[in-house]
């Protein structure tokens, strides 16, 4: 992985003030509703123009917050180790705050909820397991932030060898950042999963919109900790990652020269590479009041050496630090300090290694193939190679960085519609296996297809002549285009072809090959 060791960013008070539109933008999605609602000024949609599969159902109880009254639930049986996705249109390049929220509600009849897996384009993002809320009567949220690598981003559910029964989803958010939010992650490469963001010293309800642009939502953290809060209000400069001033608000801290300890985030964390940024501002306005300057250790490594803060307010960032099990962060004063240290707020994120993307030349020939037959599979959605364990049905590609489709077998599937021409776009296929099916019309030309080997259109219902391109895929050996539609005559570079397997019995005034 790259950067093995900590990478360190300090952004401070001299930054200039960044100015960016204070209105919320993105996509807000009550997942299984059937008309739109206005919840807390911002306008939801329903998840009918973003999926095509599942089944939108009310649970038995109202909620307050009317986005956990309903969900989608995707079928279980016969779909391990597929995926359902949402796909949501983005802008390329542009970053996301995605945030999915999962209320049980007893929906499949079980007592416990499913465990599944959520995936964001071809990564795995995270284990969805809302066992624990769902006993305490809690939705589960997850956040990510992730980069848009095409003109959609698609969020999925799949199941796993865990999952028991339906999975299920209610609500789904996409939200617009800022560029200059998280700025030190490489994005081509990385995602950002959350695991912990708090207002340190603050006992009050949420902070999020308006108070957070972006609505991220800022947790409460200090109220059971015996150093001081305090609630001075301070004067913050532009930090790049933009949080909330009501977070300046409030800290944890002391004015006597001693160490701070801050066991946090409070649960143990996998062993893994994280992000962590860290928040302060000085809430003493005297223009003589000397800066505090502090050490700050992580799990007794240094983190960053002495960091003075003032009104103006500093932030701290760490891209690639490696955390395993409880995480204690320490504040220790300068030689010679006069005043104890401080902090405000923080966040942590687990950083992902993305999973990678299948050739867009092949996305887009696929999301054609699918367009041109009719009931493809209920999990032809999102990327068709990745995560690889999640393919498409009857999808199989390569390995290494460059992902190809190389197989597409969809025999005796129940399909009908047409074979697109798109499917010559496809050049690393090898096999195209779609046999025993009701597609209609006439055969494309294949001859861009180099590497093909295998050709299975048997029982069918095509029309047309047999074209006799395919007579030049010099690796082509195996032919069966038997009981269709074809007319004509077989073309004589198939008839004489060395090696080939030809089989083209069944079709309306086709003669048999000369022998």
């Amino acid at each position: 992985m790259k950067f093995l060791f900590p990478f360190l960013l300090l952004f401070l008070s001299l930054i200039p003030s960044l100015t960016f539109s204070e209105s919320l933008r993105g996509t807000f999605i009550d997942c299984g509703a059937t008309s739109p609602t206005v919840i807390n000024g911002q306008q939801w949609v329903p998840d009918n123009d973003f999926i095509t599969v599942g089944t939108p159902k009310n649970l038995s109880t109202q909620y307050e917050d009317l986005t956990l009254s309903t969900v989608r639930t995707f079928p279980v049986q016969n779909n391990i180790y597929k995926k359902f996705c949402y796909d949501i249109p983005a802008f390329r390049t542009g970053k996301y705050l995605v945030r999915t929220t999962y209320f049980y509600g007893g929906v499949n009849g079980n007592a416990n909820p499913p465990v599944f897996d959520q995936v964001v384009d071809g990564t795995i993002w995270s284990i969805v397991n809302t066992t624990e809320d769902y006993g305490q009567k809690k939705a589960s949220i997850y956040e990510g932030i992730f980069v848009a690598a095409g003109k959609a981003i698609s969020v999925c559910l799949a199941a796993n060898n865990y999952t028991d029964s339906d999975p299920f989803i209610s609500a789904l958010e996409v939200v617009v950042l800022a560029n200059s939010l998280y700025n030190s992650t490489d994005f081509g490469t990385y995602g950002l999963k959350l695991v912990a963001r708090h207002s340190f010293g603050y006992n009050g309800p949420l902070i999020r919109y308006p108070d957070d642009q972006f609505d991220r939502y800022w947790q409460p953290f200090g109220e059971d900790n015996s150093t001081t809060p305090s609630s001075r209000n301070v004067s913050v400069s532009g930090f790049w990652n933009i949080p909330p001033l009501k977070v300046f608000q409030t800290h944890l801290g002391t004015n006597q020269p001693e160490p701070l300890e801050l066991p946090w985030p409070s649960t143990s964390l996998p062993n893994s590479i994280y992000y962590i940024a860290l928040y302060f501002a000085d809430d003493r306005v005297s223009p003589s009041a000397s800066p505090r300057v502090f050490n700050i250790t992580v799990n007794g490594i240094m983190y960053y050496a002495n960091l003075a803060v003032t009104e103006a307010g500093e932030a701290v960032f760490a891209n690639q630090w490696p955390l395993a099990g409880l995480t204690n962060i320490t504040l220790t004063p300068a030689t010679g300090s006069a005043i104890g240290p401080l902090i405000n707020a923080g966040e942590v994120f687990e950083v992902l290694n993305l999973g990678g993307r299948t050739l867009t030349r092949d996305v887009i020939a696929m999301e054609r193939i699918k367009a041109s037959i009719k009931n493809p599979p209920l999990d032809w959605n999102g990327d068709p190679c990745l995560p690889r364990q999640y393919s498409w049905t009857g999808v199989s590609c390569s390995k290494g960085p460059k992902v190809r489709v190389t197989t597409l077998n969809l025999t005796n599937m129940g399909i009908s519609g047409s074979i697109s021409p798109n499917i010559s776009s496809l050049s690393a296929l090898s096999g195209i296996l779609l046999g025993n099916n009701s597609l209609t019309g006439s055969i494309p030309n294949l001859s861009s297809l180099k590497r093909l080997e295998i050709l299975h259109l048997e029982d069918n219902k095509l029309s047309g002549e047999i074209p006799s391109s395919l007579g030049n895929i010099q690796n082509l050996h195996e032919l069966f285009l038997q009981n269709n539609n074809l007319t004509g005559t077989v073309p004589s570079n198939l008839v004489g072809k060395s090696g080939l397997n030809l089989k083209v019995s069944g079709n309306p005034f086709l003669p048999p090959p000369a022998s």
